[in-house]
């Protein structure tokens, strides 16, 4: 594990070359900033909900890499007085989907801090989220000597076509994508790496019906203190070292955990789809997005009669998806 570390560390070392500075602004970082780390690619439509909503929770700076946007997002993000922005055309999936850049951004800033890594269409909840900032939860965890915290990926989606409601800028997603599969869920653990591997939920129940292994992955560990000695080994999936890993069981009950409200099926999604087939730059071969493509042609809708509809955290902590464990 300690040379796998090495190898991630040396590679995102390597790949800091394949970013160009647009616009720093990393000095304005002071030493108690939570931040924000997140690469994207055509993305301008979202943006303004996603800064708004981080802003508001008590993120003081984002640091992004813009991977060749052409739809105006590095435009838009180079104006903002709280982003530094970084620009790259590499490979996507020649940089891990984004891994390597991210750590070293990590490595170089984050260094000291609770940095939250996320992409713009997640949105953090957690435990109090509707009354208490984010910087509650992190003083509490440094308080606990807790390092890290995981969070579910929720898929939200609308009820009826998913394009069937147009996205307006700026607008908050889950007015028109408020629905949520409240079972249904898969959990294994990694023998490797410790963490544990959430499937399931509208994409596998739709996407993958037959076969639903291959859906995405929901377990995340978006939040953690940063150190120069860590890296994330597969998207925000799993880190390094393995004791970050563990962030759902301790002694005596469950650890606090979050969700991320994930506003992926709007009616942006069938262009992104086909954007993205085109591309080939997602994982086995975008074998994702090539089952999202052939389903999209038919029109789906991903509400059933187990949907839930989105009311606050509580409601995720009633079914289980979120805890707030010992945080009172």
């Amino acid at each position: 594990m300690r040379l796998a570390r090495k190898r991630w560390k040396i590679r995102a070392f390597r790949k800091r070359r394949e970013l160009s500075s647009v616009v720093d602004r990393s000095s304005a970082i002071r030493s108690d900033d939570i931040l924000v780390f997140s690469t994207l690619r055509n993305e301008r439509v979202r943006l303004p909900y996603f800064l708004k909503y981080y802003r508001d929770l008590g993120v003081s700076h984002f640091l992004i890499v813009d991977n060749d946007s052409d739809d105006g997002s590095r435009e838009y993000l180079q104006a903002q007085p709280d982003v530094s922005l970084w620009s790259t055309k590499a490979s996507y999936r020649r940089s891990r989907f984004g891994v390597d850049w991210l750590n070293w951004l990590q490595w170089r800033f984050g260094h000291g801090h609770w940095c939250l890594v996320v992409d713009p269409d997640e949105f953090f909840v957690y435990p109090f989220c509707d009354t208490r900032p984010l910087r509650a939860l992190t003083d509490w965890l440094d308080a606990s000597s807790i390092r890290s915290l995981s969070a579910m990926i929720l898929d939200m989606y609308p009820k009826g076509p998913i394009g069937g409601q147009p996205y307006r800028e700026g607008q908050d997603p889950f007015e028109i994508a408020p629905w949520f599969d409240a079972g249904n869920y898969t959990i294994t653990r990694n023998r490797r790496y410790g963490n544990l591997w959430i499937q399931g939920g509208p994409r596998a129940r739709v996407f993958f019906p037959d076969n639903p292994e291959r859906a995405p992955a929901l377990n995340k560990i978006p939040l953690v203190k940063w150190h120069r000695d860590f890296v994330y080994a597969s998207s925000t999936h799993m880190l390094l070292p393995r004791g970050l890993n563990l962030v759902y069981d301790e002694w005596g009950g469950e650890k606090t955990s979050g969700c991320l409200l994930h506003a992926k099926f709007l009616d942006t999604f069938a262009a992104k789809a086909e954007e993205e087939m085109v591309r080939k730059q997602h994982y086995a071969g975008s074998h994702e997005y090539r089952a999202y493509r052939e389903v999209m042609s038919s029109q789906p809708d991903l509400w059933c009669k187990w949907s839930e509809k989105y009311i606050n955290w509580r409601q995720l902590e009633i079914l289980g998806l979120i805890s707030k464990g010992n945080w009172a």
